[in-house]
């Protein structure tokens, strides 16, 4: 089993930044496919970005050039760097983890573990 836990959500202007971390404890998840996902009130969940064991990565088209996912083995966490905020990004973050690596990692089916997520909110 793999818990996960967010933090670092807030609220931010737009144009502003704010770091996302993903803790994961229970078992060590360096070989794990780690995904970001987003929920905005009255919208379905939508796929943000994963980073995979090797270090790998693959972004929505909405966040691509602003947001960066990147891993610390050591701390087992994930961190998902978020510039540029615009007021569309308010939502609901959610990290989500998956041993398996044959996955496209854009569908939230394919991840076995997720966090309960953390809340950020742009102002325009």
């Amino acid at each position: 089993q793999v818990q996960l836990v967010e933090s670092g959500g807030g609220l931010v202007q737009a144009g502003g930044s704010l770091r996302l971390s993903c803790a994961a404890s229970g078992r060590t998840f360096s070989s794990y496919i780690v995904g970001w996902f987003r929920q905005a009130p009255g919208h379905e969940r939508e796929f943000v970005g994963w980073i995979s064991w090797s270090g790998g990565t693959d972004y929505a088209n909405s966040v691509k050039g602003r947001f960066t996912i990147s891993r610390d083995i050591a701390k087992n966490t994930v961190y998902m760097q978020m510039n540029n905020l615009k007021p569309e990004a308010t939502a609901v973050y959610y990290c989500a983890a998956e041993a398996r690596i044959s996955i496209t990692g854009r569908r939230e089916y394919e991840y076995s573990y997720w966090g309960q997520g953390t809340q950020v909110a742009v102002s325009s």
